[in-house]
């Protein structure tokens, strides 16, 4: 049995590729302990894993910049109180192995310390977002700088460090590799579900002919309620059913809802994908790849992450979707939803491109890139 630590940045789109590895490695009888900021505890131990919080994660918050939400977001990612009690959980759980997120700066600039194999674990495209992750690790670095903090080093030097780098993205889709990185594995996404979302019965006749539409958002808590509603009012009154997860971050009682629409918090999405005509998205990574498996044209209107955006692009230059800004209101959104419906060109591409993702067990990949980093390293002890 390997023990596994993963320092974890916990947010809404790594979070679940995160859970579903740990998961694959436990099914090979392994141990998964997670370290993170005390703010997704539950959901970890909700999936039967272990986690322990930082108590560091936001003690010297009032040193950073007041600029919103990315202010704790940069505090629990770069402060020395974090550094330091990741050194002191490593010494208390005595890992075989580590994970990083590869948002995580003061994980990764200690974890190669430790004498144990590292991943980072990378759950977007990496290359063809090479800038958007330089712009958002700048930010991070500017943000703890301003805090007074000495600088850690740059990206490219961090994620290099590590023993490995696992992308849970496409490769044929993904640009061309950069040299000098050839410690990066792309395993293909995981797309397994967190234990809440759960198939659900629909208020509609399974044959039902009638268009199916499946917006899905951000699950975290920077959900806006405002941007949901403007999809629901966007779609009323297109000739469509309409499926909206909101998660916990919106009560569904909250939100006018037209007749076509049938709102709920959490929903498998492979399930109602398999049957869809389009979905409605943030441009999540996760999203993204699961509508593409299932061969399903999108409409993206992304948020603040910085992956979102150029994911947007991504699928409009592929063919399998409309971009619009993030912006966008409900005019906007009847007329792109009502293009991609009526065009089959959009759908055609998109199942074209599942043949990209169908194929791809990212969570086995990925399961099996670890244990063989740490095979590797005790052959070479």
């Amino acid at each position: 049995m390997t023990k596994y630590l993963w320092l974890s940045h916990s947010s809404g789109g790594n979070l679940p590729p995160s859970l579903g590895v740990a998961g694959a490695l436990r099914s090979r009888g392994h141990e998964v302990v997670f370290a993170t900021k005390p703010d997704t505890i539950a959901r970890i131990e909700g999936e039967g894993f272990r986690a322990i919080g930082f108590n560091n994660a936001y003690t010297q918050v009032d040193k950073y910049p007041d600029i919103g939400p990315i202010t704790r977001i940069a505090c629990s990612l770069t402060s020395p109180d974090v550094a330091d009690e990741i050194k002191e959980v490593v010494a208390a759980e005595q890992p075989d192995a580590i994970m990083v997120d590869a948002m995580f700066p003061a994980a990764l600039d200690v974890a190669p310390s430790f004498g144990v194999p590292t991943t980072v674990f990378c759950h977007t495209f990496l290359w063809r977002q090479m800038d958007a992750w330089q712009g958002i690790m700048s930010k991070l670095a500017d943000l703890r700088k301003a805090a007074g903090f000495a600088p850690l080093p740059d990206m490219q030097s961090l994620w290099k460090a590590q023993t490995r780098m696992i992308v849970t993205s496409v490769a044929a889709l993904d640009d061309t590799p950069l040299p000098g990185w050839d410690h990066v594995t792309h395993v293909g996404p995981v797309l397994d579900n967190e234990t809440p979302a759960q198939p659900i019965d629909l208020p509609w006749a399974a044959d039902d002919a009638t268009p199916l539409v499946l917006v899905s958002y951000t699950t975290t808590e920077f959900q806006d309620p405002t941007k949901v509603q403007t999809a629901l009012d966007g779609l009323a009154d297109l000739n469509a059913h309409v499926v909206v997860t909101t998660s916990k971050a919106i009560d569904p009682a909250d939100l006018t809802i037209p007749s076509n629409a049938h709102v709920v918090q959490y929903a498998d999405h492979n399930a109602i994908l398999a049957h869809a005509d389009l979905c409605v998205t943030h441009g999540g990574h996760g999203t993204m790849m699961r509508a593409l498996k299932h061969g399903v044209p999108m409409v993206v209107i992304p948020g603040f992450p910085h992956d979102q955006a150029p994911n947007a692009v991504l699928v409009e230059e592929l063919g399998a979707g409309l971009a619009l800004p993030g912006d966008a209101g409900a005019a906007a959104l009847q007329q792109a939803a009502d293009q991609i419906l009526n065009d089959q060109s959009f759908k055609k591409r998109a199942q074209e491109l599942a043949g990209n993702v169908q194929p791809l067990d990212g969570t086995s990949n990925a399961a099996h890139a670890l244990d063989q980093a740490v095979s590797e390293s005790e052959h070479v002890a």
